[in-house]
Parts: C-alpha cells; sequence; structure tokens
C-alpha cells in the first residue's frame, strides 16, 4: 500500500522541524489553525492535488515589534504566535512553514500561492515586513523569491 499525500506531508513536517521536540517551535495542531485562521484567512494554505495536500503555508501576521523580540531571541516562536492579537492591524508578516512534496517543488507554485497569500493579507493591512526562521538553504531562497516578488523588506532569524 502506497503512503498518502497527507502521510508524506506529516512525515515531511517531522523530518524538516521536530516541533514535538523544541518547545520553543509552534507545535501545529487544529486549535493552532483555528486561531491562524481567526488572525486572517489567507494565514494556512493547503494545496491539493485531488489525492491529498501537497503543499502547506502557515504565514503570521503580527506586527514589527514581535518581529525585532523574535528576531533578537526575546520571544520564540511559540510566544511569537501566541503574543499575536486577534482583531489588530498587522505591518508585520512571518512565513512560518512552507511543505512541499518533492516532486511539486522547484516549479514556484509555493512561492505563488506564498504571494498570493501575502498579497490578501496586504489587502487589509499595511504589511511592510516579511520574516522568516529558515530551516534550509532552500526555504531561505523561496523567502527571498518571496520578499522580492511583494516587494517587502525581509528579515532573518538565525537557526540556533
Amino acid at each position: 500500500m502506497s503512503t498518502s499525500n497527507f502521510e508524506r506531508m506529516i512525515a515531511l513536517a517531522e523530518k524538516s522541524f521536530d516541533a514535538k521536540n523544541d518547545p520553543n517551535q509552534l507545535d501545529v495542531n487544529e486549535d493552532v489553525i483555528h486561531r491562524l485562521l481567526q488572525i486572517h484567512p489567507s494565514a494556512v494554505i493547503e494545496k491539493d492535488d485531488g489525492n491529498g495536500p501537497i503543499i502547506w503555508i502557515i504565514l503570521i501576521p503580527t506586527t514589527k515589534l514581535l518581529m525585532q523580540q523574535f528576531l533578537e531571541n526575546q520571544i520564540t516562536e511559540k510566544e511569537l504566535f501566541e503574543n499575536t492579537p486577534l482583531g489588530i492591524v498587522y505591518d508585520a508578516v512571518y512565513l512560518c512553514s512552507a511543505m512541499t512534496l518533492e516532486e511539486y517543488r522547484l516549479k514556484g507554485i509555493t512561492k505563488n500561492l506564498c504571494t498570493e497569500a501575502i498579497e490578501n493579507i496586504k489587502k487589509d493591512n499595511p504589511i511592510s515586513s516579511l520574516f522568516v526562521w529558515s530551516f534550509s538553504k532552500e526555504g531561505e531562497r523561496i523567502a527571498e523569491k518571496i520578499a522580492a516578488k511583494t516587494q517587502l523588506s525581509l528579515f532573518k532569524k538565525l537557526v540556533n
């Protein structure tokens, strides 16, 4: 029996982030997804090929103050999420995660989905900054491409 796209995405998330063993990372579950969607409907994106998800993207619209605290290691990723207030105007977006099954990589799909989601967030908020905590060279490259395409300043947190 072949592995489903969903199972492959879960394995990819565990391999890439290991959030279950790092209390500083955001461990995404149904409650987190619900709150992300309250922050903004474009904060969680999934692309499905008819056989399950092939791309999962999580963006966190937030404030520049929280962005700075996160980049300066004053708060964790989990605290960034928890401290982001609901129902305000946001001026920064955290590129939290973008996972793509291997056979769909390097086709521009993930970049285009992220860009579209950020543009939707910008319709409601004066976003001027993107920030990322990249766990891979690929993640860093796509963040740079997204920043260029959305014409937003990109700030990077170094992996500990």
